[in-house]
């Protein structure tokens, strides 16, 4: 009975990293593509270029979740649950401060994570210019707040994007507006800097991709360890950014300066 018992366990542990495992812009299989896309060949004249399969599923392509109509549906019960949720504080959500706090909140709230309701290919379209340009493009401090999905309490930082084009180059502010679409959404800053990446090596196929991110976690600030000088780092490498140190030390040189 034991043994059945540790044997289912084990199994819902194995299918829940399976499940995290495939899920880097939220819908798709991401570490094995990932994977591919930093292999490196050469054509026929000797020369290096990043070769990126067919068959990569273009998430940034992908359907919103959430809808305007959405958010005018659901602000009432959001509404509700915000009204439940001081009282549970022991507050009066009737006393004249509280009155429209509920309201206040839930449109707070569906403005926090506005990026469900926004598509990368809206942004990228027709922002997408084909330029004979191969050297770094870079675009740093990018200001960034995000909501952090364990205990739903700010985050806050700068995003410092690089990628070396392949004959094609994105608009400046594009940039920018990935980083929000995703920042705008229940988050971790593994996952967003990934998913900043990859939306950035999907829609370009450049032949590299770096992104460093910077924040600090309120959830670590006013909670917790309460450690109110903390800096968290994360970094996303793609293509000739992850696999010639020169490219790299380059662009995290740069980013610094």
């Amino acid at each position: 009975m034991q043994r059945s018992k540790l044997k289912q366990i084990n199994q819902s542990v194995n299918d829940a990293s399976a499940t995290h495992d495939s899920s880097i812009n939220g819908h798709f299989e991401g570490k094995a593509k990932i994977a591919k896309w930093a292999v490196l060949s050469k054509d026929a004249t000797g020369e290096t270029s990043s070769s990126q399969p067919s068959s990569v599923i273009e998430s940034w392509k992908e359907a919103r979740t959430r809808s305007v109509e959405d958010n005018e549906m659901s602000l009432p019960s959001i509404a509700a649950a915000y009204s439940t949720i001081l009282r549970g504080l022991g507050e009066d959500p009737e006393r004249q401060g509280l009155l429209k706090t509920p309201w206040r909140a839930a449109t707070a709230m569906q403005f926090f994570t506005k990026g469900y309701q926004e598509q990368i290919i809206d942004v990228l379209n027709d922002a997408i210019f084909d330029e004979d340009h191969d050297e770094m493009v870079i675009v740093k401090d990018i200001d960034m707040f995000s909501m952090c999905e364990h205990h739903l309490v700010p985050i806050f930082g700068r995003v410092h994007i690089g990628y070396l084009p392949n004959k094609r180059v994105l608009g400046l502010s594009k940039l920018a507006r990935i980083v929000e679409i995703y920042s705008r959404r229940l988050q971790v800053q593994e996952r967003l800097t990934k998913q900043i990446a990859v939306a950035i090596t999907e829609a370009l196929q450049p032949a590299g991709v770096g992104v460093v991110v910077e924040a600090t976690h309120m959830c670590m600030v006013m909670r917790g360890v309460q450690k109110m000088n903390s800096k968290t780092v994360t970094s996303a490498m793609l293509g000739v950014f992850r696999e010639d140190p020169k490219t790299r030390d380059e662009f995290l040189t740069l980013i610094r300066s």
